[in-house]
């Protein structure tokens, strides 16, 4: 049976010509890029060509960008750093939507004495700017807010949020892990002072991550041992995985146009598709302003599990939430603050796609999801009639 994999938010393929350019640095490229000799000190070139790579796609110098272990990494060492520079600041803001590597540092802060504003967003997963401009204050030391929500592929007025930050000379970090090789973002242009990307949500494997600190911005390390990346993050270079992830950003960089579009298509086949043959489905999110390869769709009376495991039997992979919480039995923080109906809410999957999903992939979804969705209703005791059928999606009016 033929794997569909359609979770891509969660974690993506590694690209064959990633694999490709990784792997003689898992074999024969071994060396220490510190090391003193020819045979390690070669590999130190090669860690700034990825560098560069890196840089190129998001519109970066070479040497804003420093190598992590992973987008949880990045988006814990910006927020950190703000508060061992800022001391005497102790306000932070963020979202209620935001993925648990920075909702759950700024849980564990707000235990540590740190105020922390969660903004809000309306029905379709919008930011609440007006509580956003209302929260600033002269306490503030860092704004940490997502690029584009996981769950529902929501995008962030970013740009208005960093203007308004400039001005006022506070700390704007962005976590754009979902965002980066999906929509264009250049950095030369945006008010963001630091961002964070993951490789594994870009064709380029686990385990490795960046961080991007605008060229000025003050920085306390959040690792401290060695000299590696210029003494911002101290650790012997996973150099295998920082070639990689510089494969796989020129991947993104020569693709960007033509794959977006390809993917946006068949997002939009499936949706419509489940929207017209499944009853009482709902869209999460803003249908106008989302990444292209993103659905979240409610199911009404069924549960988001069942539903899986019902796709799994099929070889279909999509996803209840986010990667990170989906082992809980909670329901979404994200839907529960966009204020979706109970009924609704536990019945929510997550299509996420990529440039490896085919046509004839969406097809067997469209064909195998609606059956899916009959069974498990007729199976519910607050199912509606087994006939009842809704040809339009439920849209929340904001």
């Amino acid at each position: 049976m033929k794997t569909i994999y359609l979770d891509n938010n969660a974690t993506t393929a590694i690209a064959p010509e990633v694999y490709e350019a990784m792997t003689p640095y898992l074999t024969q490229l071994y060396g220490n890029p510190s090391s003193m000799h020819t045979f390690g000190g070669q590999i130190h070139k090669k860690i700034e060509d990825s560098r560069s790579m890196v840089a190129s796609l998001i519109g970066a110098q070479p040497e804003e960008i420093i190598f992590t272990s992973c987008g949880t990494e990045s988006d814990n060492s910006a927020i950190m750093s703000a508060l061992q520079l800022y001391p005497q600041k102790r306000h932070i803001i963020t979202t209620r939507v935001e993925h648990p590597a920075v909702l759950s540092l700024c849980k564990y802060l707000s235990r540590k004495g740190y105020r922390i504003t969660f903004l809000p967003v309306d029905s379709l997963g919008r930011l609440d700017m007006d509580f956003f401009y209302k929260s600033i204050d002269n306490d503030t030391a860092i704004v940490s807010i997502m690029y584009a929500n996981n769950e529902t592929g929501v995008i962030f007025p970013i740009r208005e949020i960093g203007e308004t930050l400039r001005e006022r000379k506070i700390l704007f970090h962005t976590d754009a892990v979902q965002a980066i090789g999906k929509i264009p973002i250049n950095l030369r242009e945006l008010p963001v002072d630091m961002l964070a990307l993951s490789g594994h949500k870009l064709h380029a494997p686990k385990g490795i991550g960046v961080l991007y600190i605008r060229k000025g911005v003050r920085f306390s390390p959040y690792i401290i041992g060695g000299h590696q990346e210029h003494g911002r993050r101290a650790g012997t270079e996973n150099v295998a995985s920082i070639i990689a992830i510089g494969k796989a950003c020129e991947l993104a960089s020569k693709s960007f146009q033509g794959e977006t579009l390809y993917i946006a298509n068949l997002r939009d086949k499936l949706e419509r598709a489940l929207i017209e043959r499944c009853p009482n489905p709902r869209i999460n999110g803003d249908v106008g302003n989302r990444l292209p390869n993103t659905t979240n769709l409610s199911f009404e009376y069924v549960e988001g599990e069942a539903i899986l495991l019902r796709l799994n039997e099929h070889g279909i992979c999509a996803s209840s939430g986010s990667a990170c919480t989906s082992g809980s039995l909670e329901p979404s923080h994200v839907l529960k603050a966009m204020g979706v109906p109970f009924t609704a809410i536990h019945g929510s999957i997550r299509f996420s796609l990529s440039r490896y999903n085919t046509e004839e992939d969406i097809n067997t979804v469209i064909e195998i999801m609606p059956m899916v969705i009959k069974t498990l209703r007729e199976l519910s005791p607050y199912g509606r009639k087994k006939d009842e059928k809704c040809s339009t999606p439920y849209y929340l009016e904001s």
